[in-house]
């Protein structure tokens, strides 16, 4: 059980929850700062003449239009219903749980002015796996996710779909089922639960969720293909490497010294003088990637620990403050910076799975011993240069782009959410990338037996032949394509 307070969420934890299924609950110290927000909003809406945004006027554009104190409660229930205007394809349950999470933790700060059965109704649903459908298409990334937060929401009024155990079903069946009442939404509320960047922040933490096995990965299946192509020791010895002290550089080439420890292969005398760069830089090219994965870590750390909603309620200091919280520029400038770092792991992945189908160094062509009869692992080489091109269409930044909504109100968005949804497709096509070349690794290794790689790499390469065979003759390859992708999501010899 994992308890929300006012601390810090880290990314262990947030994995910790996921997937592990945790729990969680509320703190009391939570639950005052929720009720004391409500209670401070209440009294002030009571005695407040001016028009506050979003909590008695209409929305966006419509700011100046003031809505009478009869009508609030409509007010927010319409603005949820309203927004409510995803399309496409859903988003992953895994995401939605995580968006859920997240709203959880942003309104536990006391500063959003909703009531405190709205926020345990949201752990309701993340404690019994009620997950909202919310669809990837309709939000621009400022004034937060309207629409994907408008789908996360309705389930709180009986409205919408959900998955519940498995199924997908009317939120009203559910909470019927489960004897829950639809929540009435108080003033500023629908606008709370809408306003926020919990869509984007949800699919980058995903992201960053998977670049430690992905970094990890990409360390070890270069070192098996360094020892496949007979590559040299020399590029990763620490001394070349302190005179151009990057981080992310200096740690892949401490992590290569490790995973070829003890090596015969790289032991051996070389006939050639260097490697191709796709070898010779795999310290400097991985590394940059390393360092975009720390700035990027650090801005959704700051960001899932935030309060992103619009207006914020201080009750300490008796304002409430429209601002610009809700604004996605942060997260879509790394979740682009993010999704270009990866692109780069599977673009000289790629490039090393080309070398040893080349017929290269004492490899036969295309990795098969009768090659013209067998094609052998020509194919497999042009699916991941496919993938590894679409990932680099997938990197035109989204967040140099800007459409005006609102009648002009909303006239600078980030289009964070399109960033996200490009991110976390760059993220499955390089597992795919690195699966193709460790598959081309491990069966150029073969045609360097007697001789043993390193303790660490032929242990890795046990594990992974138990999944997936040496290749003898032509055969069917995508499922061992596919074989090799979920070996590197769920093993645990590479991590």
């Amino acid at each position: 059980m994992h308890n929300i307070t006012t601390q810090q969420l880290d990314f262990d934890k947030i994995s910790e929850i996921i997937f592990k299924k945790e729990k969680i609950t509320l703190s009391e110290e939570v639950k005052i700062n929720i009720i004391t927000c409500r209670e401070y909003l209440d009294k002030k809406m009571a005695s407040q003449k001016e028009p506050i945004y979003g909590i008695n006027t209409g929305f966006g554009s419509l700011c100046d239009v003031v809505i009478p104190d009869s009508d609030l409660e409509k007010l927010q229930q319409n603005i949820v219903m309203s927004h409510a205007c995803g399309i496409g394809d859903e988003v992953p349950p895994e995401i939605v749980k995580l968006m859920l999470l997240l709203k959880i933790q942003a309104l536990s700060y006391g500063k959003s002015g909703v009531q405190l059965q709205t926020v345990e109704r949201l752990v309701d649903f993340f404690n019994n796996d009620i997950l909202p459908v919310v669809y990837q298409q309709g939000s621009l990334g400022a004034s937060g996710d309207l629409a994907p937060l408008a789908h996360l929401s309705l389930p709180l009024l009986g409205k919408g779909e959900v998955y519940y155990e498995g199924k997908k079903q009317s939120a009203e069946e559910i909470l019927k089922q489960l004897n829950l009442k639809p929540i009435t939404l108080k003033s500023k509320e629908g606008l709370a639960l809408l306003n926020g960047t919990q869509f984007m922040s949800a699919y980058g933490v995903w992201c960053l969720l998977q670049t430690k096995r992905i970094s990890t990965s990409a360390d070890v299946i270069s070192a098996i293909s360094l020892e496949a192509f007979d590559g040299r020791i020399e590029p990763f010895k620490a001394h070349i490497h302190s005179i151009r002290p990057h981080k992310g550089q200096m740690s892949t080439a401490a992590n290569m010294r490790k995973l070829l420890e003890g090596s015969e292969l790289i032991k051996r005398k070389k006939e050639h003088v260097q490697d191709p760069y796709s070898f010779r830089c795999i310290p400097q090219v991985h590394g940059a990637s390393k360092d975009v994965i720390d700035y990027a870590t650090n801005v959704f750390l700051i960001e899932i620990n935030s309060v992103t909603d619009n207006p914020t309620v201080f009750p300490d200091e008796d304002e409430i403050i429209s601002g610009g919280n809700f604004h996605g520029q942060p997260l879509a400038l790394a979740l682009d910076f993010l999704a270009i770092a990866l692109a780069e792991l599977g673009s000289i992945s790629e490039r090393r799975t080309y070398q040893l189908i080349a017929g290269l160094r004492g490899l036969p062509p295309f990795l098969v011993a009768k090659p013209g009869l067998n094609s052998g692992f020509m194919i497999p080489q042009y699916t991941a240069a496919s993938i590894a091109s679409q990932n680099k269409q997938l990197c035109s930044p989204a967040s140099v782009d800007s459409i005006v909504s609102s009648n002009g109100q909303e006239d600078h968005v980030s289009m964070g959410s399109n960033a996200a949804t490009k991110c976390f497709k760059v993220v499955e096509n390089l597992y795919r990338i690195l699966a193709i070349e460790l598959m081309n690794a491990s069966q150029a290794l073969e045609f360097r037996r007697p001789a043993k790689s390193s303790p660490i790499l032929e242990y890795v390469i046990a594990e992974y032949r138990k999944t997936v065979p040496f290749v003898d003759a032509d055969k069917v390859m995508y499922p061992e394509i596919e074989k090799s992708v979920a070996f590197l999501k769920s093993s645990t010899s590479i991590i």
